[in-house]
């Protein structure tokens, strides 16, 4: 039977439910706007510069370099989302949302290894090529 104390608790239990949805993501939302009006500016300033004939090398500063082969950081991501996914797996048998959890982490995590992989074969590969580019010829 559906009573006022049971309809109370409900909505207490409800609204707790939502503040803590809500608490959660209001980062992810102000990053998004924080963001989003980050590049309106940049896209502002660049139309200003090109509408004044100012090279947009003046505005916009150069990318900087990796400091190691990008590889490493992909394999290593890798690495810790499959742990987790498998730690998550046998951690929460039988629980649905925990299963699938586990499922997705370890997708991504074997989606982030392969990429690199694949990008240490490459890495190798160009430095193979660069190194033998560089050596000096010999003559007859």
């Amino acid at each position: 039977m559906i009573t006022p104390q049971s309809l109370a608790e409900n909505n207490l239990e409800a609204l707790g439910v939502s503040l803590i949805i809500l608490a959660s993501a209001s980062p992810l939302i102000l990053a998004g706007v924080v963001y989003y009006l980050k590049k309106r500016l940049d896209h502002r300033q660049i139309i200003a510069a090109i509408e004044k004939g100012m090279p947009l090398s003046e505005i916009m500063p150069p990318k900087p370099q990796p400091s190691g082969p990008a590889w490493i950081k992909y394999v290593a991501i890798g690495v810790a989302l499959l742990l987790i996914g498998l730690g998550t797996l046998i951690g929460d048998i039988g629980r649905h949302p925990g299963v699938l959890i586990a499922i997705v982490a370890i997708g991504a995590g074997a989606g982030w290894l392969t990429r690199g992989v694949l990008h240490r074969k490459y890495y190798i590969e160009d430095k193979a090529i660069e190194e033998a580019s560089q050596e000096p010829k010999k003559s007859t």
